[in-house]
């Protein structure tokens, strides 16, 4: 099963040094023990949230897997880790999930409409959605069908001082719009 996952820099979680390839363990109860990835991208962002104290991998969990109901985080006793994220490579696969699951419970770190970022990032999802961010904050947006609340359109960048300036309000066109604040 393919899944994400969240490390402290150098591939260390919970003091667990982990390396690229097999990693093995003989437990798997998500709640005790086992190694922890997720089949959402962004519920990585609620273990590691600061995109400068976070690196992110593409995983592929196999060998006893367990589940439990609070997101969708597994445990699993092999975990193979196959490839680092860059942060835009990260958000586009949490903006490809959105697509493929738009009915889904929404991850706790997307806001509905409008949010301006924090930790380095924004993720906004709605039939209009808007963001903002300071100097190298990355702004994501889903833009929903009215009517069934599909995806019918995805949008990231970066915000670099030039053409996505500091503090200004940007739609999934990515062209600068006004906001109410209320």
């Amino acid at each position: 099963m393919i899944a994400y996952k969240g490390f402290s820099p150098g591939m260390v979680c919970r003091e667990y040094q982990f390396r690229m390839g097999i990693n093995v363990t003989d437990k798997a109860n998500c709640r005790e023990n086992g190694f922890h990835c997720a089949e959402d991208p962004l519920d990585c962002l609620t273990y590691y949230s600061d995109m400068d104290c976070a690196e992110y991998y593409i995983v592929e969990a196999g060998g006893d897997i367990d589940e439990d109901d609070v997101d969708s985080k597994i445990a699993c006793t092999h975990l193979n880790i196959i490839k680092r994220l860059t942060v835009e490579e990260f958000f586009l696969h949490g903006l490809a999930y959105i697509v493929d699951h738009p009915k889904r419970n929404w991850n706790s770190k997307v806001q509905k409409g409008k949010g301006k970022a924090c930790n380095g990032y924004v993720l906004v999802r709605g039939i209009d959605p808007a963001a903002s961010g300071e100097l190298n904050d990355i702004l994501a947006f889903a833009k929903e069908d009215h009517a069934t609340g599909n995806i019918i359109q995805v949008a990231l960048t970066r915000v670099d001082g030039q053409k996505v300036l500091p503090g200004r309000w940007y739609g999934v066109d990515l062209k600068e719009r006004q906001v109410s604040l209320i």
